[in-house]
């Protein structure tokens, strides 16, 4: 097989991708270096810190695990990025958050909330992963910049020409799913709601039910709309089904619940501020453990990974210059996020120091499904010409100069999956506690579900939801 007999890829029937939200590597991952003294993993370090008006704001472990509301998410724009950035001093992070908290009124704010980090106890799954399998610990975001930039290189390999969100998050880039289309390569969008494909790729706008199903389906003992959003397609698959099944395509992604306000207490787990991590850890569980419980293990690598920093401390400073189809505007990569990949094949407590960016998801995917639409490379002013009918017409040079996880393939025998019980307990307790809170005070945890405002992605993700509705995609459909 061209391009992956040589780097473990050949090994590989299934590639499942999990992005979450919004965190930085030393604000999720720092405390291996720190409290783990896993010196491999370049982490936290005693002594960091930022400094604002006067007054240093080291590093510390974080006493919750959300935020009071919306008003504390921190601003992760283009320009609050490269300040905190700071051409590469890392300095400016603590600095950024005091004037967002001050410019959104929150009187009793903390600007070294930024610098707080979370660690084992807080992040039972990703101690696993990290003990179990592999981190990469330079793994960039692609855009020193917002969610959808960043989203859109793990889909597409580049973003607009812009480093920050639209309004309206619709956009037209040519995603990697056109190149397996064009091979006959089976793949399948897991959400909770509209899929995150669906307003990345026109092509894939409407339609092509056989492609989107659901990562799971609430299981009701009444029917209700609870603001459209309990409101299914019954009929259509879900991930764990799919796994369970053995019936996962070669390549599956999987969409965080971005905004879930149904009345049940169901809360968002895409890790996005003020979201608590814990429903965060908790899909990633999920997940994972439909993978390890299923027959197609042996053959299987999920990656776990983060589009962007959202505002948090991280002390490596984001490389300059990558290759790109837009080189004036994107000149450098973006803040180091968590990055698991979790494989059979990979060695157990194993870090990665290559540099990845999201970019290396769609050059995996296709080194391993497609790799004669790798040959289609752009030629000097950005463009490519079709190589045949049928085929798809580009490359992004962000995707054809990115690295391959094949790389990290490295055992010669897969390995059983891990005992996981204490996960299984540590969830079940969680699970308890939630239900519990629901039946002793149910006034105050339904008003926690709906009374609080939205994100500025949430916000989005509804104007568009709305627009997908208004130009025929039907209601309760991924």
């Amino acid at each position: 097989m061209t391009g992956a007999a040589n780097n473990g890829l050949e090994r590989i029937e299934h590639i499942v991708v999990l992005v979450l939200e919004n965190r930085s590597f030393d604000h999720m991952l720092g405390y291996l270096s720190l409290e783990r003294k896993r010196d491999e993993v370049d982490g936290l370090r005693p002594g960091m810190g930022n400094e604002n008006a006067g007054r240093r704001y080291p590093i510390h472990h974080l006493p919750a695990t959300y935020f009071p509301d919306e008003r504390w998410d921190p601003d992760h724009s283009a320009a609050a990025t490269d300040r905190q950035i700071n051409h590469g001093a890392m300095d400016g992070f603590a600095a950024s958050y005091a004037e967002t908290l001050a410019r959104r009124g929150v009187d009793d704010g903390d600007p070294g909330v930024v610098m707080g980090y979370y660690n084992a106890g807080d992040l039972p799954v990703f101690d696993h992963f990290a003990a179990e399998f592999c981190v990469c610990d330079r793994w960039h975001s692609s855009v020193a910049g917002a969610t959808w930039p960043n989203r859109l290189y793990a889909i597409a390999g580049s973003a607009g020409a812009s480093r920050d969100d639209r309004k309206l998050p619709i956009y037209h880039e040519d995603s990697f799913v056109r190149h397996l289309d064009a091979g006959g390569v089976s793949w399948r969008w897991y959400s909770h709601d509209i899929a995150t494909l669906r307003l990345a790729d026109v092509k894939y706008r409407v339609g092509h039910p056989e492609h989107f199903a659901y990562v799971q389906k609430l299981k009701l003992v009444f029917k209700t709309r609870g603001r459209g959003l309990l409101y299914l397609n019954e009929d259509a698959a879900t991930f764990l089904e799919d796994a369970a099944y053995g019936r996962l395509p070669a390549v599956a992604w999987i969409d965080p619940n971005f905004k879930d306000f149904n009345l049940i207490g169901s809360p968002p787990n895409d890790d996005h501020p003020p979201s608590d991590v814990t429903h965060g850890q908790e899909l990633a569980l999920l997940v994972y453990n439909a993978l390890a419980t299923g027959p197609q293990w042996d053959k299987t690598l999920l990656l776990v990974f983060y589009d962007e920093h959202g505002g948090f401390f991280d002390h490596v400073a984001p490389p300059e210059n990558p290759p790109d189809d837009h080189p004036t505007t994107f000149t450098r990569y973006g803040v180091r996020v968590p990055a698991f990949v979790v494989s059979p094949w990979v060695k157990a407590g194993s870090v990665s120091h290559t540099l990845f960016d999201h970019a290396t998801i769609p050059k995996t995917i296709l080194q391993r499904f497609s790799p004669r639409q790798l040959d289609a490379r752009p030629n000097p002013s950005g463009y490519a010409h079709r190589r045949e009918p049928g085929h798809s017409h580009h490359i992004s040079r962000r995707i054809a100069d990115a690295a391959g996880l094949g790389e990290l393939l490295t055992l010669s025998e897969p390995r059983p999956a891990p005992d996981r019980s204490a996960l299984v307990d540590w969830f079940a307790a969680e699970q308890a506690a939630r239900a519990r809170r629901l039946l002793e005070h149910p006034a105050g945890v339904l008003r926690q579900a709906t009374e609080h405002g939205l994100t500025d992605l949430q916000s989005g993700l509804l104007a568009a939801h709305q627009h997908l509705h208004e130009h025929e995609h039907p209601v309760g459909h991924p």
